[in-house]
């Protein structure tokens, strides 16, 4: 039995849920395709993923293709409770609310792996790392699974060098067409999104400090220049680290940048990214934010420990008052301010990479037991047909190689 909120708050989350189907093409075509085919007939599949419209649409595809779904969040501020509604409503098993305690949140994701599901689809790596712990009784029933995000993948390939991982994991975040613009152009825009409807201050004539330079950090510091911020990059990658500098922004470490900021965006999969130290260098009220999986990359526990006061400054702000009299700000508890305080991706962005789910998913289905490594990639004919499909649906048509051309790409004798 799904546990949820309150079911009569399905009505706004179906609402959501029909205008991104509205605006996702893509998974459109396939939930009619996967309506005929029936891909995931006879299946069970447990996902957790940040539990709002976008995800609830790629659990109504997925179900459209024969999957009985059992679903949960990977973000306890991330769930919305009409969505959630909305899915039970629709007939699929959720277990999730807002603002779950971190036992409820993780008796969620226990009832989800409580069913003997075929096919894992994870977010950050908490139902794989459970089923290997607490729920190895569930494992036999497993064909593989997908992971959506870079820190999910992270401890995929610990798991995986410690010969640890027991069933096959497609890496999602790897695909061109997830990572590029997932990563880049859908967190570029929502965690702005989630700063500015948050604090409802000004950017422009800001400096931005921006923790890491992957294609999340990429796509965070270039709409923070468009917004009309100074922006510094924060690294420990030297190529990365040229790439920020060529890309028009400076690069010093944090303990520097901590004197200089006035907005602060963690986007690194790492932890301890923003320590005491760091705090203790900022600005009368600098503003700190996290972009990563985990709610680990400001260090909060310390940051709640050095604070002679703390006060909720208003709906998702809290003021902490550090011993040097100064006040700094984090946003969201620390957690994803994309999700926690704004909506996540634009829907055309997740349109991409939650096709790219959904079809690895089917790929898993259809070669049960034939996978030889524990981690493997997206087929690049799944990723490539993705992109075809996104490029038709955007109204642009590309060139073609003629039969001449593709004999003198392949000729040894150019």
């Amino acid at each position: 039995m799904s546990q949820i909120r309150d079911i009569k708050l399905s009505p706004s989350g179906e609402h959501k849920i029909e205008w991104v189907r509205r605006n996702c093409p893509l998974l459109r075509s396939l939930e009619e395709d996967f309506s005929q085919s029936k891909p995931f007939e006879g299946k069970k599949i447990a996902l957790s993923i940040h539990l709002e419209a976008k995800t609830a649409y790629l659990c109504k595809v997925l179900a459209a293709g024969g999957a009985e779904m059992y679903i949960t969040g990977s973000n306890p501020l991330s769930t919305q409770d009409d969505v959630a509604a909305a899915l039970v409503n629709a007939g699929l098993n959720v277990y999730a609310w807002h603002g779950a305690t971190d036992d409820e949140y993780n008796s969620h994701i226990s009832e989800v792996l409580s069913h003997q599901a075929n096919i894992i689809i994870d977010d950050g790596g908490d139902l794989v790392h459970m089923l290997h712990t607490s729920k190895r009784e569930q494992l036999e029933y497993v064909i593989g699974g997908c992971e959506e995000t870079t820190t999910g993948i992270i401890r995929l390939k610990a798991m995986e060098a410690a010969g640890q991982l027991e069933f096959p994991m497609v890496l999602v975040n790897n695909a061109d067409c997830k990572h590029l613009f997932d990563n880049r152009y859908g967190t570029g825009q929502s965690v702005w999104d989630g700063i500015n409807r948050t604090t409802n201050l000004i950017v422009a004539g800001k400096i931005v400090v921006v923790a890491g330079y992957g294609w999340c950090g990429k796509g965070v510091s270039m709409r923070a220049k468009a917004l009309g911020a100074r922006v510094i990059v924060t690294e420990i990658d030297p190529v990365k680290a040229i790439e920020a500098v060529m890309d028009g922004f400076d690069v010093m470490p944090m303990k520097e940048a901590a004197k200089q900021g006035d907005f602060f965006v963690t986007v690194t999969g790492c932890a301890g990214v923003i320590d005491e130290e760091d705090f203790m260098e900022m600005k009368e009220g600098a503003i700190l934010c996290n972009a990563g999986h985990f709610d680990v990359e400001i260090d909060m526990k310390r940051l709640r420990e050095i604070a002679v006061k703390s006060e909720e400054m208003r709906n998702n702000i809290m003021g902490y008052k550090l011993p040097n009299g100064v006040t700094i700000y984090v946003l969201a508890e620390g957690r994803l301010v994309n999700l926690a305080a704004g909506d996540g991706h634009p829907a055309e962005i997740m349109d991409m990479s939650f096709a790219i789910q959904a079809l690895s998913a089917k790929y898993l289905a259809g070669h049960k037991g034939e996978f030889k490594e524990k981690i493997i990639d997206v087929p690049r004919e799944v990723d490539l047909e993705v992109a075809r499909l996104k490029l038709g649906f955007l109204g642009k048509k590309i060139d073609v190689l003629t039969p001449f051309q593709e004999e003198y790409l392949n000729s040894s004798s150019l």
